[in-house]
């Protein structure tokens, strides 16, 4: 994985999950690997239920993750 961002998702059951938007380093790396690494190193209610692959994501012009558009597009 290059980049990866996580954003709480409305959820039924718990009131709000998990969204992980991953920037794949190697594009041969699929959500079964991205799953397996998230199950080995993170709880439960940590791990994502959604998983999305992108070739980037959106920044400001420091660099840092615009966490907001991302759930703007999570929305839609």
């Amino acid at each position: 994985m290059l980049e990866v961002a996580a954003i709480g998702v409305p959820d039924e059951k718990s009131g709000e999950t998990v969204k992980l938007f991953v920037v794949r380093k190697n594009p041969a790396l699929t959500e079964a690997e991205v799953r397996a690494y998230a199950k080995e190193n993170l709880t439960g209610y940590k791990r994502p239920h959604y998983i999305e692959f992108r070739d980037n994501l959106p920044k400001t012009n420091v660099g840092k993750i615009l966490r907001r558009e991302l759930r703007d597009s999570a929305k839609a």
